[in-house]
C-alpha cells in the first residue's frame, strides 16, 4: 500500500449542481478564509462556528461520505455549566450535511457521562455574499447591503443581499427542535438539557435564494441520503456507463473512481431530461460551465458516456458569439471559455458572461461534433448542429488566424482579458527558451494541429450529409495548413517542434508538452514521429510519474509552478493516444502506467487536476499542489483515454464497426470492458496479454461488427477516403 498523499488544503468539500460547500476539517468555516457556502458563483455564508456555553468543540474526525454530504464527530471540552462541570470527551456531537439545491445540516448530541447536563449549543454565523472571483482574489468589495430577519414563530433565519436588480439570499430553519430556538447577537443558540445516555437531534434547513427563485433543500435527515433520488441517479449514472473489470485493483480503483468523480461533476442541463448534463470542470473552484474542459471532457468520455459530448455541443452552441465584443473577447461564430452567475458577472465587472477568452474551444467544439457521432452514428446531431459547426469553420478563417498567414493565434483585446488562450493559461506558461515571457500574438503549436483535426474530420461530416465539394475544399485547406506546419514549425537541429511562433514569427524553441497534442491531431509526418516520443519521453520531460509540461532543463522550470513544469493527467492521456495512434503503444502503456502508479498514491486513488513530480525512483512519490481541484474533469477523464490508448478503441458507427487495436503491457495482462456503447451495440469485451500479444474476446454484441486493425492508418483512411 503506498503512502497516500493529501490532496490540497486540509477542507471538506461537497457539493451538488452549483451550491458548494467548502469547511475546515471539523465542520466550520473560519473567516477570514477562501471557505464558505457558494450558491451560483456566491459565498453566501463566509462563517460558520459552533461553540459550547461559548467553548469551541474538538474535532475527532470528519470527511465527505459521498460527493454531496458530509459527516463530522466532534467532542466536547472541560465545561463550567451553572450546574456544574462537564467532563471533557464526554459529549459525542454530530455534524452531518447533504445538499441537493439547497443545504440540509443534521445536529446531534449524545450524554454519554453518567449525569444530566445542561448548557448552550451556539452557532455563529456570517453572510459576506462575496463574488468568487473576489474572494479567491482577497479583495472583496461590498456594493450592496445585507439585511438578516429571525422571525421566533417560524424559527426562521432569513439574510439577504441586495445591489440594484442583483440580489440572493439563505434562510435557515430550525426544525425537529425539542425546545425554540434563540437568535442574539449574531448567533442561534439552542437550550441543551439531556439524561444519562440521552441524546438531542435538530434539522438546519438552508434554502438558497437567486433573484426570487428558491433552492429548497432535501426535507429528510442526512442519514437518508443513500436512499435519496439524488444517490438513486448516482447507481443509476454507474449501471449506465462503461465499467472494467481487471486483476489489477490498482487501475481499477482509478477507473471506478473516476466514474464518481465523473458523475460528481454532472450540471444537469435546463429544459433536457436527466440523461443529458454538461461536464463542470472542477472542485471547488469552476463548477461552471466550461468551454475547453466539457470539450475535451467530452471527448475523454465518449465510449464511457457519449451524452456528454451531447450537453457539450448542445449548451456550448447555444452561446455561440454572435457579434464582436471585444471586451469579452467575442467574435462571431466563436466558442465560449467561461460562464459565471455572481454579482461581478451580473454587472458586467468581469467578462464572464460568458467569457470568450479560448483559441482552442472553436476548433475542439467541431472535434467533438465529429466525434459524438462517430461513437453514436445519430446523424441528428449533426443536422441539429451543422450551422454552429459552419459558424466554427468560419471563425477559425477570419478571426483565429488573425493576420492572414495560414496560422492560428490569439491576443486578448479586454483589458479584463487573459495572456493565454490555449490550455496552458496561465500568464507566465508560454516562454522563450531564455525564460522570458513571449510577446503576441501567439501560434501554439498545439492550436495549429487542432484546426486541421477539426478540418479534416468536418471533411468526413459534410460527405455524410451529402456536400462533397465542401468536403474537398476542407481536405485541401487541412493539406496545406499540414505543409506550412511542418515548414515553419519543425526545428531540424532541435529535432522538435517550436513550442510557438510569437509576434514576430520566429519560433519559440521552448521544450514543452504541446508538441504531444500535434501527435493526437495527426499532423505530425510519420517519419518525425519517433523523434517527437523520443523527446517527450527524455529525462527532461519524463517524470516516471508523467510528461512534465516544461522541460527540466529549461529556465522557468519550476515543478511546484502551475504550468511550467507540473505533470496534468489529461495532457498525459492525449499525448498517449497520440503516441498509441503513431503505432507506439509501449511508450502510450508507459505513460497510463505512470499515471497509474501515481494515482495510486492519491487519497481515495483520486486524480488531482495537477501534480508535482520528481524523477521517479523507489524513494519518490507524487506530490500535491495546493491549488489543484479535486475532484477534476479532464484529470479523471483522462483514465478513460488512457484506457482508450492501450486498447486501440475507434468507434465507426455509422458503418456500424468497433476497430480495435490492443496492446496490453506486462503491468496490465487483461482487462474486460463492460457495456461499452457504440451506435446502439452494447459490447461486453475481455482483452488478454498472451506472451507478447494481447488477444479479445467479444463477450456479448455482435463479434461481427469488432474488426481489428491499426487504428491511427484506420482513422486517417477514414477521414482522407483513402479507403476509396
Amino acid at each position: 500500500m503506498p503512502f497516500k498523499v493529501q490532496i490540497g488544503p486540509p477542507q471538506i468539500s461537497i457539493h451538488q449542481g452549483q451550491t458548494v460547500l467548502i469547511s475546515d476539517p471539523d465542520g466550520q468555516i473560519h473567516w477570514p478564509s477562501e471557505r464558505g457556502l457558494y450558491f451560483l458563483d456566491t459565498r453566501v455564508i463566509s462563517s460558520w462556528t459552533v461553540y459550547a456555553n461559548g467553548e469551541p468543540w474538538e474535532l475527532l474526525n470528519g470527511g465527505p461520505v459521498a460527493y454531496y454530504a458530509s459527516r463530522i464527530f466532534l467532542t466536547n471540552r472541560l465545561l463550567a455549566t451553572e450546574s456544574g462541570v462537564i467532563a471533557p470527551r464526554t459529549l459525542g456531537f454530530t455534524i452531518s450535511r447533504w445538499i441537493h439545491r439547497g443545504m440540509h445540516e443534521d445536529l446531534d448530541i449524545t450524554n454519554n457521562s453518567m449525569k444530566s447536563v445542561k448548557f448552550q449549543l451556539e452557532i455563529a454565523i456570517r453572510c459576506d455574499f462575496a463574488d468568487l472571483f473576489e474572494v479567491k482574489a482577497g479583495n472583496i468589495v461590498r456594493r450592496g447591503r445585507i439585511a438578516t430577519e429571525w422571525t421566533p414563530a417560524r424559527q426562521q433565519l432569513c439574510t439577504t443581499y441586495r445591489n440594484k436588480d442583483f440580489s440572493r439570499a439563505v434562510t435557515i430553519s430550525a426544525q425537529r427542535i425539542p425546545k425554540e430556538a434563540v437568535y442574539a447577537n449574531g448567533r442561534l443558540s439552542f437550550e441543551i438539557a439531556l439524561d444519562p445516555g440521552e441524546a438531542w437531534h435538530t434539522c438546519l434547513l438552508y434554502t438558497l435564494t437567486d433573484a426570487g427563485e428558491h433552492s429548497a433543500p432535501p426535507r429528510e435527515c442526512a442519514e437518508h441520503h443513500p436512499r435519496s433520488n439524488h444517490a438513486e441517479t448516482l447507481a443509476d449514472w454507474l449501471r449506465t456507463v462503461a465499467r472494467i473489470e481487471t486483476s489489477n485493483e490498482e487501475f481499477y480503483r482509478l477507473f471506478r473512481r473516476a466514474l464518481e468523480d465523473m458523475a460528481a461533476l454532472r450540471l444537469p442541463i435546463e429544459g433536457t431530461d436527466h440523461t443529458v448534463f454538461l461536464p463542470a470542470a472542477g472542485l471547488p473552484w469552476f463548477i461552471a460551465p466550461f468551454g475547453r474542459d466539457s470539450l475535451i471532457v467530452s471527448l475523454q468520455n465518449i465510449l464511457i458516456y457519449p451524452e456528454f459530448a451531447r450537453g457539450s455541443l448542445n449548451f456550448l452552441g447555444a452561446f455561440q458569439a454572435k457579434g464582436d465584443d471585444p471586451y469579452r473577447d467575442a467574435e462571431p461564430g466563436k466558442i465560449f471559455h467561461e460562464l459565471r452567475y455572481g454579482e461581478l458577472a451580473h454587472f458586467k465587472l468581469i467578462p464572464h458572461t460568458p467569457y470568450y477568452g479560448s483559441a482552442d474551444a472553436t476548433p475542439l467544439y467541431l472535434i467533438t461534433l465529429h466525434a459524438a457521432w462517430r461513437a453514436t452514428g445519430d446523424r441528428s446531431l449533426l443536422e441539429r448542429h451543422l450551422q454552429t459547426a459552419e459558424g466554427c469553420l468560419s471563425w477559425i478563417d477570419h478571426y483565429g488566424d488573425r493576420d492572414g498567414d495560414g496560422f492560428q493565434e490569439y491576443q486578448t483585446r479586454s483589458p479584463a482579458g487573459y495572456e493565454n488562450m490555449a490550455w496552458k493559461d496561465s500568464g507566465d506558461s508560454v516562454v522563450y527558451p531564455d525564460g522570458s515571457l513571449v510577446k503576441g500574438p501567439k501560434a501554439l503549436c498545439e492550436l495549429q494541429g487542432y484546426v486541421y483535426s477539426a478540418w479534416l474530420r468536418m471533411a468526413e461530416v459534410f460527405d455524410a450529409v451529402g456536400k462533397g465539394d465542401r468536403a474537398e475544399e476542407l481536405r485541401a485547406k487541412a493539406s496545406a495548413l499540414f505543409e506550412r506546419f511542418n515548414a515553419a514549425f519543425w526545428d531540424d537541429e532541435l529535432g522538435f517542434y517550436a513550442y510557438a511562433l510569437d509576434g514576430d514569427k520566429k519560433k519559440v524553441l521552448t521544450i514543452a508538452s504541446n508538441a504531444g497534442h500535434c501527435l493526437w491531431c495527426g499532423i505530425v509526418p510519420r517519419e518525425r514521429a519517433r523523434l517527437v516520443v523520443e523527446r517527450l519521453m527524455a529525462p527532461d520531460m519524463w517524470t516516471g510519474w508523467g510528461i512534465r509540461t516544461l522541460s527540466a532543463d529549461h529556465p522557468a522550470f519550476n515543478p511546484y509552478n502551475y504550468q511550467t513544469g507540473s505533470v496534468w493527467p489529461h495532457d498525459n492521456g492525449l499525448i498517449a493516444l497520440g503516441f498509441k495512434l503513431y503505432g507506439f503503444s509501449a511508450e502510450a502503456a508507459c505513460i497510463a502506467h505512470d499515471i497509474s502508479i501515481g494515482g495510486s498514491y492519491f487519497q481515495l486513488s483520486q486524480l488531482p487536476e495537477l501534480y508535482t513530480a520528481f524523477q521517479r525512483d523507489g524513494t519518490t512519490f507524487p506530490v500535491q499542489y495546493i491549488g489543484a481541484n479535486v475532484p477534476q474533469a479532464w484529470a479523471a477523464g483522462s483514465i478513460f483515454m488512457l484506457t482508450q490508448a492501450m486498447l486501440g478503441f475507434l468507434p465507426d458507427a455509422p458503418r456500424n464497426k468497433l476497430y480495435v487495436d490492443p496492446s496490453l503491457p506486462e503491468w496490465l495482462p487483461d482487462i474486460t470492458i463492460r457495456d461499452l456503447l457504440v451506435a446502439q451495440q452494447r459490447f461486453d469485451i475481455r482483452f488478454l496479454r498472451v506472451g507478447d500479444e494481447t488477444e479479445f474476446e467479444v463477450l456479448a454484441g455482435d463479434a461481427k461488427l469488432v474488426e481489428r486493425c491499426e487504428i491511427g492508418l484506420k482513422a486517417t483512411q477514414l477521414r482522407t477516403h483513402a479507403t476509396r
